[in-house]
């Protein structure tokens, strides 16, 4: 007897199947009906239990209307704490969400809620994939209820999140981002909610759990800043600075406490999805000087075409500096640059307020750089960029360095002195390591404006921030010996 299967996933005419469809539809095939009750009670071997989990979330995945009976299976069956299971839906939405017909979406989330219930492994992983599937600079329905329903999971499952750090961290980092892009939008009923969704959220874990917060690091400002004017963080920013000891976090005084941590790898990982971040580290590692225009047109047409969606430059440039760190053989072999695909991204911001925000994104590392905590590498970009745009594209080089030293002397005023002394320190670090043989190629440069050039030059040569930095200096070199021993972070 044939046996009828509602499809797991969409596909385009002449379009081969995924290998994971394959295997979830021949599973269910073959034991479609030991899925019903009475339910065996005979122990199966590794083979056939692994062939039983498939077919059951390709039922619970297709089914909704038998998705209790095929749950009740599940749970009775369990040998590996959901193992299997978890392992199938993570590799399922990491490979194949976009492609997930809205059945088995709505089921793939009623599954991670379910999962979270009986603190399945991996089903922490699992979450964290479904929050990098929420697009940035999407505003079409299913990515906004992908938005909503993750916030209610999360939200009715408070205590398991708070056993979970980096979930909680996570979705902070991107509800926190999203609610951003959100609250600019016209307002309806479902954005309404959403957005209450999102601000209830956020502020229930940043006044409740700073002290897990403090380990997004600086970035976390850089989010915070985007919604002063959302009424309860307007009310958060003026605890933030006037009254820090409201959040009762030991070792937190000030806004430099957290500029002094650098934001993990992880955080940035989590606002591109995963075909965005093969696709760029594609175009980073095999696509070579004079080859890049056609695959720069195909991802403006895939990532950025849609209204709205340039917001999502800001995402893939911190994306680049953070997370992309290019070997020594790929740098030599003609491959094609970072800065050059960060200038072209900048190229491709129409609106003066993405602009804005993606030079804060390229040069928010050397605002609090720090020659023993951050990487040269985070930094490279922007000056590679300035000086290698001289004297051909110097528009870019001129509004680069002009952004800086408004940045400098604008982005927190009372902390002018923090910020300009990173500045200089991040200046310093890329002439001795290399990355440029000296900075006479900007101070000398005749197609700069001569106020820009003799602003450059007070501020390098500023007496007191040199002092300063030279007492950084030393000190670092004084501790050197204890950081050697100590092994690198995770995120660095």
């Amino acid at each position: 007897m044939t046996v009828l299967t509602n499809p797991l996933l969409h596909y385009n005419p002449y379009e081969a199947k995924h290998q994971l469809d394959l295997a979830l539809t021949k599973s269910y095939l073959l034991l479609h009906s030991q899925l019903k009750p009475p339910f065996p009670l005979t122990i199966p071997s590794p083979s056939e239990y692994a062939l039983l989990t498939q077919a059951l979330a390709f039922a619970l995945l297709t089914k909704p209307d038998l998705a209790k009976i095929h749950l009740k299976h599940l749970h009775a069956s369990v040998a590996d704490g959901y193992d299997l299971f978890t392992t199938t839906l993570l590799n399922l939405t990491d490979n194949c969400y976009p492609k997930l017909l809205p059945v088995p979406r709505t089921q793939l989330l009623f599954l991670c809620s379910q999962l979270i219930r009986v603190a399945a492994f991996k089903v922490d992983s699992l979450v964290i994939s479904l929050l990098r599937r929420i697009n940035g600079g999407d505003f079409t329905e299913s990515n906004l209820w992908l938005c909503a329903e993750l916030a209610k999971i999360l939200s009715d499952n408070w205590d398991w999140l708070l056993d979970e750090p980096l979930v909680l961290t996570s979705a902070l980092f991107v509800f926190l981002r999203l609610l951003a892009d959100h609250y600019r939008l016209v307002s309806g009923p479902q954005l309404d909610e959403l957005k209450r969704l999102e601000i209830s959220f956020c502020i229930r874990v940043l006044r409740n759990c700073f002290h897990l917060c403090l380990g997004i690091g600086r970035d976390l400002i850089r989010l915070l800043q985007d919604l002063f004017v959302i009424p309860e963080f307007k009310e958060l920013w003026k605890d933030l600075i006037c009254d820090p000891c409201k959040f009762g976090v030991m070792g937190f005084s000030d806004l430099c406490d957290i500029y002094r941590i650098k934001t993990p790898r992880h955080y940035f990982v989590l606002r591109i999805n995963q075909e965005m971040e093969s696709q760029l580290r594609f175009l980073l590692t095999h696509v070579k000087w004079g080859n890049q225009q056609r695959y720069q047109l195909w991802f403006a047409k895939k990532y950025l075409s849609l209204p709205g969606s340039e917001t999502v430059i800001v995402d893939v440039i911190r994306f680049i500096c953070q997370c992309y760190h290019p070997s020594k053989e790929i740098i030599q072999s003609g491959i094609i640059s970072r800065w050059a695909v960060i200038g072209w991204l900048l190229k491709s911001c129409k609106r003066n307020y993405f602009e804005a925000n993606a030079k804060l994104a390229l040069f928010y590392d050397w605002l609090f750089f720090n020659d023993t905590v951050d990487s040269i590498m985070d930094i490279e970009p922007a000056m590679l960029l300035m000086v290698s745009s001289v004297p051909q594209y110097m528009e870019i080089t001129h509004c680069l360095l002009e952004f800086l030293f408004l940045v400098v002397d604008n982005y927190d005023v009372q902390r002018k002195g923090v910020i300009a002394k990173g500045v200089l320190g991040a200046f310093n670090a890329l002439v001795k390591r290399g990355v440029v043989h000296s900075l006479e190629v900007l101070m000398n440069c005749d197609k700069l404006s001569p106020s820009l050039r003799e602003k450059l030059s007070k501020f390098l040569f500023d007496k007191a921030l040199v002092s300063q930095e030279e007492v950084i200096q030393k000190q670092s070199g004084h501790h050197q010996d204890q950081i050697d021993g100590m092994p690198e972070p995770a995120h660095q």
